[in-house]
């Protein structure tokens, strides 16, 4: 596989943390796993966009050593109220300064938290800096794929996967050193709630809400990535992250629809055996599990009571019900910078859907539409994928127009 399994990380009495993207859902667990481990972890800096409220909170807890707002006026606010309280932080701002600090030699752990294609330069400064990087960024894969995971194998970074599917592929694989072949594996099978919407017709998706598409039934996240759960975009996010991260063909890949969230993912084997991680949707876990592997730690989750699960159901993805995760598959296959066309387009439609200006069956019409139009070319340098980035959403923006026509 890919991913460096024998990487000597800088031995320090307490590893020092930069969070990207603290006061998302993603941060907050990492906070919260951090706040069980108080003599195992320090942060050293905290990002967020525009989160104020939030972000001063975490600052008078954890007080680190930076704290980093994307947002101009959000770091003038930060910075005037720790002023104010006297705290022993630094307040900078944007993504070069993210960049910098992450690269730094006072940060040993990385956490790639940042929703989007907004966390992509600040990975790959990670990545490239040789730092364990905890990656819960999953757009980073996919936009940059090849690029990262070459950047970290050029430096020595250990790419830790943190999305609960890759974080269980990752738990079920003796020796990730080895190829697919050479382990002997046969499929990967991808796990998936299915969403809050898994059993409803096209004629009742035609009227979805945002707040319905919100209600995922299990997991607890943010909105970009709950709206992808429900269009089952992010199950085809995370099926070209896998290919990447695993050094994997799509066709070694099946998505299985598992309503109960409590097998993560799992790995079939030339033996025929089937090896699965188990445990409560709960994203404290895999970030536990990618912080400190390969010991463990706790995480604050509860054990899976077995004598309290009914039953464990999987069926086959409705890609007509559910077009997204096809377009991801096409994407992929496509290459070069379709599955950077393909996150841009979607980002651009969340958006839409969750200001009321499309329809939820038109999320991945708009998706569709970016694609065919869209010129795709070898992503060969990191110039190259943001300015595919750019134009698809550029692109995906007049598209948009066009629908509401």
């Amino acid at each position: 596989m890919s991913l460096a399994s024998s990487v000597a990380i800088p031995s320090v009495a307490i590893p020092s943390v930069a969070i990207l993207g603290s006061t998302g859902s993603i941060g907050q667990s990492t906070l919260d796993v951090i706040r069980l481990n108080p003599d195992r972890y320090r942060v050293y800096m905290l990002s967020a966009n525009r989160n104020v409220e939030s972000m001063l909170a975490q600052c008078e807890q954890f007080k680190p050593h930076y704290a980093i707002m994307q947002n101009e006026q959000a770091a003038e606010q930060l910075q005037a109220q720790i002023q104010q309280k006297a705290l022993p932080v630094t307040v900078l701002q944007g993504d070069q300064a993210m960049c910098d600090v992450v690269a730094s030699t006072e940060v040993d752990i990385a956490v790639a938290a940042i929703v989007g294609a907004a966390g992509l330069l600040s990975t790959l400064a990670a990545a490239k800096a040789g730092k364990r990087v905890v990656l819960a960024n999953k757009e980073a894969l996919v936009m940059s794929g090849s690029l990262l995971m070459q950047s970290a194998e050029d430096s020595g970074a250990l790419i830790m996967p943190t999305d609960s599917e890759h974080n269980a592929i990752f738990q079920c694989m003796a020796d990730h050193s080895l190829s697919k072949s050479e382990a002997g594996i046969e499929k990967i099978l991808l796990t998936g709630s299915g969403g809050p919407l898994r059993n409803c017709s096209k004629t009742e998706l035609s009227v979805v809400t945002p707040q319905q598409a919100l209600k995922h039934p299990n997991w607890s996240m943010g909105p970009k990535i709950s709206i992808d759960s429900a269009t089952l975009m992010n199950k085809g996010l995370e099926v070209i992250e896998a290919c990447t991260l695993f050094s994997l063909e799509l066709s070694d890949i099946d998505v299985l629809i598992h309503p109960e969230s409590v097998i993560h993912s799992m790995v079939h084997y030339r033996d025929g055996s089937v090896l699965a991680q188990l445990g409560r949707p709960d994203m404290r876990t895999p970030i536990a599990h990618a912080l400190a592997w390969p010991e463990r730690i706790h995480s604050g989750v509860e054990p899976l009571d077995f004598t309290k699960i009914a039953g464990l159901h999987f069926e086959a993805p409705d890609v007509d019900r559910f077009p997204c995760l096809r377009l991801a598959y096409e994407a992929m296959r496509t290459g070069g910078t379709a599955p950077t066309v393909l996150n841009a387009a979607n980002e651009v439609a969340v958006d839409a859907f969750l200001n009321g200006n499309v329809s939820f069956l038109q999320l991945a019409q708009l998706v569709e539409d970016t694609l065919s139009y869209a010129k795709i070319s070898p992503a060969t340098d990191l110039a190259t994928i943001i300015e595919a980035d750019k134009h698809a959403r550029i692109l995906a923006g007049t598209k948009l127009k066009e629908l509401r026509v």
